[in-house]
């Protein structure tokens, strides 16, 4: 399935790493707003909130994939992530990796 920027944020958040860069304030957006829509077990799915919603339209989405990890991952799960984001109107394109995620 799909990795979105959410899993490796929220991954990051929960294992205490500080990331520097441009998009932190969209990782935290995202933990705050989005956590409990895309974290383990992948069933249920349940549509995510409008905040949630509204964090995936306006975040950097480039910047928040590049800090998806293995351990990441672990605690996010893709899946959902893909989930939501298609949503919140903003899906990944055929082709787009996330991790070790390749969306179909």
């Amino acid at each position: 399935m799909v990795k979105l920027l959410l899993g490796f944020l929220l991954v990051l958040a929960v294992a205490g790493t500080t990331l520097a860069g441009g998009c932190d304030g969209d990782r935290e957006d995202m933990i705050r707003e989005c956590k409990k829509y895309e974290m383990f077990p992948a069933e249920p799915k349940i549509p995510p909130s409008a905040a949630c919603c509204a964090v995936w339209q306006k975040a950097d989405i480039p910047c928040l994939r590049k800090r998806v990890t293995k351990e990441v991952e672990k605690v996010w799960c893709m899946e959902k992530v893909l989930y939501v984001s298609n949503y919140g109107k903003r899906p990944f394109k055929p082709g787009y990796k996330c991790g070790n995620t390749l969306v179909s």
